[in-house]
């Protein structure tokens, strides 16, 4: 469940449905290893709000009795004007409740330490005091947070795609790792360390970011002004569950893909 970050916004992959591989794929993949049984569904829509990822993808995502639902909610709200952390985290406690209660291992993102990316900066403190309600509200629900916060590699300019709001391929990857470590899923994936860049000179640097103004930022805040998002009129890729056939296939390890569902038992 969520928005662009669990759509895969930032990973093309021309093979994956809508286009867009991301951690989420990525982590379905290693979990789908040596399980045939195993199914993935992905109910994520760039660009939505809190509010419209519980309305829209709460019930159908249980509907599907899942031994795990990961949801990333609430980052399009905090960068809009006069949002309340503690207003969404509040909405957000009984939708975890409710997905807990049902018999899932929930899987709980908080938000990256944005301090240095443009745009998202001037929001850090908001994202930080929805960080704490998170761990809050992981807690009450014994649900598990996957802490994008710390993942101090997060900083680096090439963990973000070119329009600066979204993960890399390098992101996307290594969230993964981070998400099933979590989890305490056995994989065989290696965190990637960025390729040193030369320094960049001033006029460089200023050319660069005139050019992202105007193919990415300048848009972004038409939309918002205009109360239009990215993800109108669009449909969830995976809506419902199903194998997943991608890049990561391939052998499995020794109890991959068991999960610990709410009552403590093992689950695929």
């Amino acid at each position: 469940m969520g928005d662009s970050f669990t759509e895969g916004i930032g990973d093309p992959e021309p093979s994956s449905p809508g286009g867009h591989r991301g951690w989420a794929d990525r982590m379905a993949e290693e979990l789908a290893r040596g399980r045939e049984d195993f199914k993935y569904a992905n109910l994520a829509i760039r660009g939505r709000l809190l509010r419209q990822i519980l309305d829209e993808q709460l019930e159908p995502a249980l509907a599907l009795k899942p031994d795990l639902i990961s949801i990333s909610a609430g980052g399009n709200d905090l960068i809009r004007p006069g949002s309340d952390p503690d207003t969404l985290a509040e909405r957000l406690d009984a939708a975890v409740g409710r997905m807990s209660g049902a018999g899932a291992t929930v899987l709980l993102f908080n938000g990256p330490d944005v301090r240095d990316t443009p745009v998202l900066g001037m929001v850090r403190g908001r994202i930080a005091v929805y960080n704490e309600n998170l761990r809050t509200i992981a807690s009450r629900h014994d649900a598990v947070v996957a802490d994008m916060w710390s993942m101090r590699e997060l900083k680096d300019p090439q963990m973000w795609s070119a329009d600066r709001l979204h993960f890399s391929p390098l992101g996307h990857h290594n969230i993964t790792i981070m998400a099933l470590n979590a989890l305490n899923v056995p994989h065989e994936l290696l965190p990637q360390v960025p390729t040193p860049l030369a320094p960049q000179r001033w006029q460089a640097a200023r050319a660069e970011d005139l050019v992202w103004a105007r193919e990415f930022l300048m848009p972004w805040v038409l939309r918002r002004l205009r109360h239009r998002s990215s993800g109108d009129g669009m449909s969830a890729k995976r809506p419902t569950p199903g194998p997943v056939f991608g890049p990561g296939i391939g052998s499995a390890l020794p109890g991959s893909g068991a999960l610990p569902g709410a009552d403590g038992q093992m689950r695929g």
